[in-house]
């Protein structure tokens, strides 16, 4: 029979007596197929991310074709040659409401001259231009040098229809019966610097046969540009 000695404790400590039979805690190891799930969760994260932004692109592209079209890359007034610093390729949602020209153009727009005010940012269609020339056949030039007194308020830009007024005096006393005025429609062909007097030459287009007339009333000095309402920015008077 086999004998065992125990060691006697220590007042005030606890003896530790194994209990017979109970085996002693274990702590069972992590399975490699724990470490395995992480890897497969990323996958699945990225390809749901994927699928998402796949789905959004087919939603964008669906919402509306992206087209190129020429757009303003600033402003450019009525009447004024494009030129190709003007133009800019703009890519928008294709829309029947909206006819712009497709940037294969831009070689045909540069030259054309504006039917309207253009302003920045916005895309150029072809009701926004035409190669119309301001001066057309059977017109002349005339050059009109006026004061501030006889312009309109409003800038006079190439292609804007004015009517001159001839503005003679009349003299009560010699009995001149007043009558209308007479007056002649043209075409702003160019617009002149202002100078130090305050004088602006400006171009207008007429017809031969009212190119003298209008030249006497120029050279009297007695005239008046009123502007005329727009309806285009071709030639014609």
């Amino acid at each position: 029979m086999e004998t065992r000695s125990v060691p006697t404790p220590s007042p005030g400590t606890a003896a530790y007596v194994p209990e017979p039979g109970r085996p002693a805690p274990h702590t069972p190891p992590r399975t490699l197929g724990a470490r395995r799930r992480r890897p497969a969760v990323l996958a699945m994260a990225v390809a749901l991310i994927a699928a998402g932004g796949l789905g959004g692109a087919v939603l964008y592209n669906s919402s509306g074709q992206r087209i190129a079209v020429l757009a303003l890359a600033r402003d450019v007034p009525m009447g004024q040659t494009l030129t190709a610093e003007d133009l800019v390729v703009a890519h928008i949602a294709g829309d029947p409401a909206i006819k712009p020209l497709d940037a294969r153009d831009r070689n045909g727009v540069i030259g054309l001259r504006a039917t309207t005010d253009l302003h920045r940012g916005g895309v150029v269609t072809k009701a926004d231009l035409t190669a119309t020339p301001v001066v057309q056949p059977g017109q002349q030039l005339v050059g009109v040098p006026a004061k501030r007194s006889q312009l309109p308020a409003t800038r006079l830009q190439v292609g804007l229809r004015v009517l001159v007024v001839s503005t003679p005096d009349t003299r009560a006393d010699q009995g001149t019966t007043t009558r209308a005025p007479e007056t002649m429609q043209a075409v702003v062909a160019a617009v002149g610097r202002t100078d130090t007097d305050g004088v602006t030459v400006v171009d207008v287009a007429v017809g031969e046969a009212d190119a003298p007339r209008l030249a006497v009333w120029v050279s009297s000095g007695k005239f008046q540009l009123v502007l005329m309402p727009r309806q285009g920015a071709g030639g014609g008077s």
